[in-house]
């Protein structure tokens, strides 16, 4: 088996030793490349490249943008038999997809159970979500855990502005709030349209979740669309208003136990193919936490088993 490691060195629990100890476990088992990624974008090239080559695994060690980034990179041309597999060792400080997956956030405990999947090929094919190309010559962006339209991709621009700050949950805190005080680009008023249902008008921020937990709060994890999972469709959270009693209501919904969100001002599904997401003004988009730019338009799908994973 010929695999490609893929390492984020600057990602917040990766580190040199690490490194070693995952390539060396590896290379025990299949022959292996390691490169590590230097600039944005690096990871999705190493995995389209991959991909061309004729690998049958790519590992990405790193946080969420990382395993986004080879993701995107696999899929690059699509779905099909010949995309490699994906194994992921988590080095990130949220790491939502390998969480979501069961996998361990130590990197030393999820290198042992990716060689035990290795030894004893278990793997499982998952569902993607995919915001499909804004313009012409644009390739569609996958996204493994979550998208968001409005104030999330607003935190997601800011904190990446001040990328030379260590990306903590204590940041993504602050910035969230600054934002939700003085919205860079206002307040949006967002028409969601889901097949089969009649559009949703007045909207101010929507969610869209490929599995369940949303995301994490250090060791918290916060729920918007319990009913989500990778074989199903994608879950949509949107908010009519974002007062401050309307926010805090759906916020401790979201981090309680129950993890059930309802409300008047809430449009939720959790299981739906795809929606088409437009603003009268352009709004900011993100993906599993990247920025993927503005648009007053935004097309969403899910795509059932996109990609097979190793664990």
């Amino acid at each position: 088996m010929r695999a490609v490691l893929v390492v984020n060195p600057k990602a917040t629990a990766t580190t040199a030793a690490g490194r070693d100890v995952l390539a060396h476990a590896l290379a025990s088992q299949v022959k292996l490349d390691v490169l590590e990624t230097d600039y944005r974008g690096h990871a999705m090239a190493a995995a389209a490249q991959a991909m061309v080559d004729g690998a049958d695994l790519v590992v990405a060690h790193g946080g969420d943008g990382t395993v986004n980034e080879v993701v995107n990179g696999l899929l690059a041309s699509g779905p099909g038999s010949s995309v490699p597999m994906l194994g992921i060792v988590p080095g990130g400080s949220a790491n939502v997809f390998a969480r979501s997956l069961g996998l361990p956030r130590d990197p030393v405990d999820a290198t042992y159970q990716l060689l035990h999947a290795l030894e004893n090929g278990t793997r499982r094919r998952v569902g993607l979500g995919r915001v499909e190309a804004g313009s012409p010559g644009e390739a569609p962006r996958w996204f493994t855990f979550s998208a968001g339209v409005g104030w999330d991709a607003d935190v997601v621009a800011e904190v990446d502005r001040k990328r030379g700050k260590k990306a903590s949950p204590a940041l993504y805190t602050r910035v969230a709030l600054t934002q939700y005080l003085k919205p860079a680009h206002g307040q949006p008023q967002l028409t969601v349209e889901i097949p089969g249902i009649e559009p949703v008008a007045g909207l101010r921020l929507v969610f869209v979740s490929n599995t369940d937990p949303w995301t994490y709060l250090g060791t918290r994890p916060i729920h918007l669309n319990r009913g989500t999972r990778f074989d199903a469709g994608l879950g949509v959270f949107a908010l009519h208003s974002l007062a401050l009693p309307t926010v805090a209501k759906h916020l401790r919904q979201a981090v309680s136990r129950k993890g059930e969100t309802r409300g008047r001002k809430l449009l939720r599904h959790d299981d739906v193919p795809g929606m088409r997401i437009t603003s009268a003004t352009p709004v900011r988009v993100q993906c599993d936490g990247d920025l993927i730019g503005e648009r007053t338009c935004v097309e969403i799908a899910s795509v059932k088993h996109a990609l097979t994973v190793v664990g």
